[in-house]
């Protein structure tokens, strides 16, 4: 029998802040055979830049940056490699943190105290088309998204422009883009463009499921 067949090594970069952290999750990898790490960032911008250098299959990434969230960060690297695998490791288990992060693309979402076996089962998993997040998680993400809207309005703040949020203000009431454009002071072709990337970041199909959300946030004018 033939075993010359070789294997695939994935490629993972890992982004944390957290110098320790980072050198202990190089150290499990490179006991392993089908994983190496090409490198490490501390921040979403260099993490960013990073992923865009090496195209990793794989990246573990913190929530909690300096410089911004691991959100800002998967918005940005799934933006230009759709293919690439972002899975959270993170200390929060806020269940808002768990959905924003797989409505953006996210393949995964773990605590920081998972085990080394189970971190490494869930990553080997990934190619079956699985998602790394433990049975616990899962079904808590499952029970929220059930009960409340998809979006908390810090995360909204996360994934759409100030001048997003305004257009989807607007969309609650169901008006159309002429009327958004005058009531906003805005050309009617700059209001369908920011419709096109509103509906994009949420991850919905049309403005009305948009406008959905934004009456179930009770999303409201500021009053000056």
């Amino acid at each position: 029998m033939n075993n010359n067949r070789e294997e695939h090594v994935q490629k993972i970069l890992v982004i944390d802040d957290h110098s320790l952290f980072r050198e202990a999750l190089v150290s499990l990898f490179q006991s392993t055979s089908d994983f190496s790490v090409v490198d490490q960032a501390g921040s979403v911008k260099e993490g960013i830049e990073k992923a865009f250098h090496y195209r990793p299959d794989i990246i573990l990434m913190d929530f909690s940056l300096p410089d911004g969230t691991g959100l800002d960060a998967t918005r940005a690297i799934l933006g230009e490699l759709p293919d690439c695998k972002i899975i959270f490791l993170t200390v929060y288990e806020t269940d808002e943190n768990i959905l924003t992060a797989i409505h953006l693309g996210a393949k995964g979402y773990m605590l920081k105290n998972v085990s080394s076996s189970s971190l490494l089962a869930s990553l080997r998993a990934l190619h079956g088309g699985e998602i790394a997040m433990s049975r616990k998680m899962m079904s808590r993400a499952l029970e929220y998204s059930q009960s409340a809207p998809p979006y908390s309005k810090k995360d909204l703040a996360n994934i759409l422009s100030p001048r997003e949020i305004d257009i989807l203000l607007e969309l609650q009431n169901d008006i159309s883009n002429s009327l958004i454009a005058q009531n906003l002071c805005l050309s009617e072709n700059t209001v369908k463009h920011h419709i096109h990337n509103i509906l994009d970041k949420l991850g919905v199909n049309n403005r009305r499921e948009a406008g959905m959300i934004a009456r179930q946030m009770g999303l409201k004018k500021d009053r000056t």
